[in-house]
């Protein structure tokens, strides 16, 4: 995954990475995308390459991975919800215990 927060966003949308008094900027985004591309040629599978932008649909595979706690089987859990197959820390633990007691 690579992202880019709101602002990053918003000047690579205005297109000040193609102009040439901006070839900092340009380097910036061109840095994370050939770093992502050396990892996924050395590994088999190949890995999923997402790039995604905050509040854009894509970030949802961010937050997925990061912050799993958050889906529609928690109660009152903050911030916004995440539909993931992935399950939060907190439940894995429970059902590690559980598990641990039965044996």
């Amino acid at each position: 995954v690579v992202f880019h927060g709101e602002t990053i966003a918003a000047w690579r949308e205005q297109g000040y990475h193609e102009q040439e008094e901006h070839a900092a900027f340009r380097s910036l985004l061109e840095a994370p995308q050939a770093d992502a591309q050396m990892i996924m040629d050395s590994r088999f599978p190949v890995p999923r390459y997402i790039v995604c932008d905050q509040h854009k649909s894509e970030a949802r595979f961010l937050m997925a991975k990061l912050n799993p706690s958050v889906t529609p089987n928690t109660d009152g859990g903050v911030g916004a919800q995440v539909f993931t197959d992935d399950v939060s820390l907190r439940v894995f633990m429970e059902h590690l215990m559980k598990l641990a007691v039965q044996s």
